[in-house]
């Protein structure tokens, strides 16, 4: 049989059909992993600016407490 019977062709076009959804299948796959790493990272990020903005007022508060004690002297 030759490139251009029409047998073959179709089985060449099979083939290609089934490599084409056997890659889709796995890309799904791969997407859905990436958007739950995604929303993992964005909890974690937004749980850290918490954590950071809290510091920073503990920090504030600690500075504030420290001047009143210099001008208290």
């Amino acid at each position: 049989m030759n490139e251009k019977d029409p047998l073959t062709r179709i089985e060449s076009l099979i083939t290609r059909l089934e490599a084409m959804a056997e890659n889709r299948q796995r890309l799904l796959e791969e997407n859905r992993k990436l958007r739950e790493r995604q929303e993992q990272w964005q909890q974690e990020r937004a749980f850290l600016i918490s954590r950071n903005e809290q510091a920073k007022s503990r920090v504030e508060a600690m500075i504030a407490r420290l001047k009143v004690l210099e001008e208290n002297t």
